[in-house]
């Protein structure tokens, strides 16, 4: 404990130097780890001053029996401040506060599939509009219907909170079903299909080395829509990591040169989650809903049109709010699975403390 308040005081005292906000990144990494450690500095304030107010109350409450009243307030004060401070000690998701990279692609159910997808990036797009993130189109590919057989996006927060978009969004990936009546049927059957979610952290430049021997970089004239110019130059950027297979690509820039250091940047990131899940056994239960395949047997949630009804499986989350769901109102689901990835964590950080 002693060692997080040395810490504090230090972030506080380099946040209030000039000279640190002459490096925008360092400044807002040092923001944000500010903003994590200040509730468990005021938690611990607030505990240290009940548990002094409530030895006086004790003291008091052995001549006076008036006091006994409020030494009881207090206890329950102190227990309560100390199950807070338990919960804010543990050990959280180091990159809660970063941006993401998402990438939706369709699976099976080919045009009602991509048309999914379509809508699963608009699910996003409106839920970040309501938290007031950026969303980025990187590269998309389009079907003929509208719909997106691929696309890749940024999501960027402003500001320096401790929750970012990967605190939120992490829960996203893995295979998301749809049953409805497609366009495309005539008939009025309902269909079953479904679309992959991809989303993981967006990787420091410093964070992960690139050998440009290991790439393999096409260029390609961009699609979609753009305006004048977007279809008329090969400016869209394709790069092959060739030792993982990895390919990312980015059209969003009307620079070729821009495209490819867009491109390089959501390499590194792939790679950085690739290296994460590798290297650290518990990631693959952190992230254990990414997609792999876009398969409905892996599936982690189901939107089902006719009950206008959502099922998160992996909480046993269901409401008949779909439709709002659909409009960006993710917040009741995603609650649920922050709540059982915190119990979880809690679960965990007390088994290694009994150990």
């Amino acid at each position: 404990m002693t060692a997080l308040l040395e810490e504090h005081a230090g972030l506080e005292a380099r946040l209030a130097d000039p000279d640190v906000h002459a490096d925008p990144a360092l400044a807002r990494s040092l923001g944000r780890r500010y903003a994590v450690l200040s509730p468990v500095v005021a938690t611990v304030s607030e505990l240290t001053g009940a548990e002094a107010d409530l030895a006086d109350a004790r003291e008091l409450a052995r001549e006076d029996p008036a006091f006994v009243a409020e030494a009881t307030e207090l206890e329950a004060r102190v227990e309560t401040l100390r199950a807070r401070l338990a919960e804010q000690l543990v050990p959280r998701d180091p990159k809660d506060a970063d941006d993401v990279v998402v990438e939706v692609k369709s699976g099976e159910g080919g045009e009602e599939s991509a048309l999914f997808a379509g809508d699963l990036l608009r699910m996003y797009s409106r839920y970040a509009e309501r938290r007031g993130w950026k969303v980025e189109v990187l590269s998309a590919t389009e079907s003929d219907l509208g719909g997106y057989k691929d696309v890749t996006v940024t999501v960027t927060a402003p500001g320096n909170e401790p929750d970012g978009v990967w605190a939120w969004l992490k829960y996203e990936g893995g295979v998301h079903r749809v049953q409805r009546v497609p366009v495309t049927e005539s008939q009025g059957r309902i269909h079953t299909s479904a679309a992959g979610v991809l989303v993981y952290p967006e990787a420091e430049t410093s964070d992960v080395e690139i050998d440009e021997k290991d790439l393999r970089i096409d260029v390609f004239r961009s699609s979609g829509k753009g305006g004048q110019g977007v279809n008329t130059t090969d400016s869209a950027v394709r790069i092959t990591h060739l030792p993982t297979g990895v390919v990312v690509s980015c059209q969003k820039e009307r620079s070729q040169l821009q495209n490819k250091a867009r491109a390089l940047e959501v390499l590194r990131s792939r790679l950085q989650a690739i290296a994460d899940e590798a290297e650290q056994a518990q990631a693959s239960a952190d992230r254990r809903s990414q997609i792999r395949t876009v398969d409905r047997s892996e599936r982690v949630r189901t939107y089902n049109f006719p009950e206008n009804r959502i099922s998160d499986h992996r909480i046993g989350y269901k409401s008949h709010d779909l439709d709002r769901v659909l409009d960006g109102d993710l917040d009741a689901v995603l609650d649920g699975l922050r709540a059982a990835d915190r119990a979880e964590r809690m679960a965990r950080a007390a088994d290694e403390g009994a150990t």
